[in-house]
């Protein structure tokens, strides 16, 4: 079948079902990548058998997606990040988003004031590990997809391993500047690195152009104003920092003295107990730490799924299932 009569036929069963999208053929050309003689081809085969032109809603391709981005709107690739296991607005029953909505529940009442005391900068949240290959980084995402998800909340994702930084790698976005460049130039205006994507009430503030000085610069009265400055302005919004393992740099201690919450991840059957006394003894001024345990067996969660870690302060442990 030839890519007409592919395109007619294509039309033909939007009809029936009743999708009527106005637009002369050129743009139905624009849309669907066909070109204009093509276009005009296909418009005289469809008028000829008394038909509207129309065309589905098309997929976001390469060539869109970058004009989304010079325009300030970053596309996000939702089925790559559901063949990567991650939350999607196109799954909200999946069981990996049922227990992120286990996971959120506490961290969101805190950050609201309707925890069981208030917490400065409650708003903030870190997501961090003890070391590497825990999956913070597969938490954080999922967290931040699942409080988007929510009807009276946005979110803000922040890629704050500034030594590694893996966010906009896993959501397919380019390196580009960010909070470390809004910190080096002293400023508190992050509205020229804020990325609006076009998943509903997600933002993302990349970690920017990659500095020698990074642990000074985090713990600088910049990020401190900065950090206390995002608090404010986005009352409502919750804000996630994908930071660095505890036990591997030092950038994640600074900046969990600017944190209302941490959340820190740990692996089943992987990280030992002393790497977890170690870590949690370097955020203790925190007020409090949700534990959240990644790639524990349901065989060994009494086959319910979830695995109840340690709880401190006001958070409690909840375990996810999902093996990365």
């Amino acid at each position: 079948m030839s890519l007409i009569e592919q395109a007619a036929q294509r039309l033909e069963q939007l009809r029936r079902a009743g999708v009527e999208i106005p637009g002369d053929a050129a743009e139905t050309a624009k849309e669907t990548h066909i070109d204009e003689a093509t276009a005009q081809s296909l418009a005289a085969t469809i008028a000829g058998r008394g038909e509207t032109p129309v065309a589905a809603p098309p997929a976001v391709p390469p060539q869109a997606a970058a004009g989304m981005e010079r325009t300030g709107l970053v596309h996000i690739d939702i089925d790559a990040l559901a063949a990567a296991g991650l939350i999607t607005p196109h799954a909200p029953r999946s069981r990996i988003a049922d227990e992120y909505r286990v996971i959120k529940r506490p961290l969101i009442a805190n950050a609201m004031g309707k925890g069981a005391a208030p917490i400065a900068n409650g708003n903030l949240i870190m997501v961090t590990s003890a070391v590497p290959g825990e999956g913070k980084t597969f938490t954080a995402i999922n967290l931040a997809m699942s409080i988007a998800m929510e009807l009276d909340h946005t979110v803000m994702l922040v890629d704050a391993d500034v030594a590694n930084p893996s966010v906009p790698k896993a959501l397919g976005i380019s390196p580009r500047q960010g909070m470390l460049d809004v910190l080096k130039a002293g400023s508190l205006d992050i509205s020229g690195v804020l990325l609006k994507t076009d998943v509903e009430k997600l933002t993302i503030l990349p970690s920017g152009t990659q500095h020698a000085r990074a642990t000074e610069l985090l713990a600088s009265e910049a990020m401190a104003s900065l950090v206390a400055d995002m608090a404010r302005r986005y009352e409502d919004r919750i804000i996630i920092f994908d930071s660095p393992p505890l036990l591997v740099t030092t950038e994640a201690r600074v900046l969990a003295t600017h944190m209302g919450q941490i959340v820190m991840v740990t692996r089943a059957e992987k990280t030992t107990h002393n790497e977890v006394r170690q870590a949690l003894a370097t955020i203790d001024e925190c007020p409090v730490k949700l534990m959240v345990l990644n790639q524990a067996r349901p065989d060994r969660l009494g086959g319910d799924g979830y695995g109840y870690g340690y709880g401190y302060g006001y958070g409690y442990g909840y375990g996810q299932r999902q093996d990365h």
